[in-house]
């Protein structure tokens, strides 16, 4: 059972990165312009950032189960018609629909870890399993798409998700219990409005300055909408009969912080998987196997330490210390990262720091899920699941839009009363990955002082990892 989620899983993490390594490919096939090919990530992103907190309530309404499978076969379809796309329109409307059916599938498979795996043993093992490849699945997108680009073709990037998905059906069908809790809630409708509205707004934004810089006035409006939307959310939330994230989900201190440590790491994570795939591809000419290959290690450590996190670590010692000390890590990984020249060798100077952060990132991912998802009611376990989610959609895509506009911004500046040689081109470029690590590890920085306040002291209690009170 727990490999049918965490299959389903990875479908939904690789697919954000796998498509980026085929763009190139698909842009020369499919003759679409460089202003355009941002729509392809960005489409998809809109999508599922803005629904799903909705996927995640629709999913406690109609049964995990269900909405698990319906989630799986949608993303299906979709792949399909992305991987037998004849122009750019299609290719879009198809990683559209990609999103729409992750958003029902992603906090519908935590949602049934959530609920299916109550013993705390149990519990630990399945959530530092569902962690690692919670945080790795970026760079396995990295690896499998540069196999399939370069071997087969770019339209196996999408229906590579046919394969996993068939698997997810098959098991899932057999094995998932339906887990549509008897108290089912009822829809918010006014809640749901606004606040898929609010997170379309803010994605739109931030990824409207990637594209087109802050001073675009549709960045900073969609910001501004996007903010006050989420505003009247809140408050909303406080008076509705049936809100569709109550209060009770999100003020648990413990909770509060994990949501708060998925949003930061996945803002942070970004100056790993996004500018070191650029320095080593752009600076040391490694093909996108090679660049692939080379973020392994980084995914083994994050795999060991994410079981062993939950398992040996959090039982005995607490959140409190654990998350914090993962902040610590990545950020020093993060700052050790500037380091590098343009000489720099994978062995001795990218492989370390590389390794620390995935270290940092293994004992953020598990345990944060975890805690997340820990003590909520089963009528509240979809939308709980959806926040996490929902946390490290939006904190990526600001982390993106900040560090390519921090990153441009610096390589402008260095390039700014110089002849474009070669030479200062590539050393404008080590400037602005050198910029993006150092915000990087500013981040997590911030995530280290954000979780030693929040968490609460001591192990978890049993009754507090698997019962349905609200503990303030």
């Amino acid at each position: 059972m727990l490999a049918v989620i965490a299959i389903a899983q990875l479908m939904v993490v690789l697919d954000a990165t796998i498509v980026n390594i085929a763009l190139p490919s698909a842009q020369r096939d499919l003759g679409f312009t460089d202003g355009n090919r941002q729509w392809i990530v960005t489409a998809y992103a809109l999508a599922f950032g803005s629904l799903l907190l909705l996927g995640g309530r629709i999913a406690d309404l109609v049964g995990r189960k269900g909405v698990f499978l319906a989630g799986l076969a949608g993303f299906a379809v979709a792949s399909a018609v992305g991987g037998a796309a004849t122009s750019f329109g299609m290719l879009v409307a198809a990683r559209a629909l990609q999103g729409v059916f992750g958003a029902l599938l992603a906090p519908a498979a935590l949602s049934l870890l959530t609920t299916t795996f109550t013993d705390p043993r149990e519990r630990a093992k399945a959530f530092g399993i569902y962690g690692a490849v919670a945080g790795s699945g970026a760079a396995v997108g990295l690896l499998l798409g540069g196999v399939l680009t370069e071997y087969l073709d770019w339209r196996w990037c999408l229906y590579v998700n046919l394969a996993f998905a068939a698997i997810a059906m098959i098991g899932g069908a057999r094995l998932l219990h339906p887990g549509a809790p008897d108290d089912r809630p009822r829809l918010d409708v006014p809640g749901t409005v606004l606040v898929s509205a609010g997170l379309f707004c803010i994605v739109y934004g931030f990824s409207n300055a990637e594209t087109h810089a802050w001073s675009d006035p549709l960045t900073w409006g969609f910001l501004v909408i996007g903010a006050v939307l989420l505003t009247a959310f809140a408050w909303w939330q406080t008076r509705a009969a049936h809100p569709l994230l109550p209060l009770r989900v999100v003020l648990d201190r413990d909770r509060g912080a994990s949501f708060l440590a998925m949003f930061i790491s996945g803002a942070g994570m970004f100056g790993v998987f996004l500018f070191l795939t650029y320095y080593m591809q752009q600076i040391l000419g490694y093909t996108p196997i090679k660049t692939g290959l080379a973020f392994l290690p980084m995914v083994a450590v994050m795999v060991v330490v994410s079981v062993l996190t939950t398992n040996v670590l959090v039982p005995r010692f607490g959140a409190k210390p654990i998350v914090p000390l993962g902040m610590a890590l990545s950020a020093v990984g993060m700052a050790w990262l500037t380091a590098l020249e343009t000489t720099s060798g994978y062995g001795l100077h990218v492989l370390p720091p590389l390794l620390v952060a995935g270290l940092g990132l293994g004992l953020i991912f598990a345990p944060a899920m975890s805690m997340a998802t820990a003590g909520v009611a089963a009528h509240d376990a979809g939308v709980a699941s959806a926040m996490v989610n929902t946390s490290q959609q939006v904190g990526g895509s600001i982390g993106t839009a900040l560090l390519n506009t921090l990153a441009t911004t610096a390589a402008s500046n260095y390039l700014s009363g110089r002849r474009p040689t070669p030479q200062a081109q590539a050393e404008a470029q080590m400037r602005s990955y050198e910029t993006a690590y150092w915000w990087s590890a500013l981040f997590f920085a911030v995530g280290f002082a954000v979780t030693v306040v929040l968490y609460r002291r001591g192990r978890p209690a049993n009754s507090h990892m698997n019962d349905g009170a609200v503990h303030m």
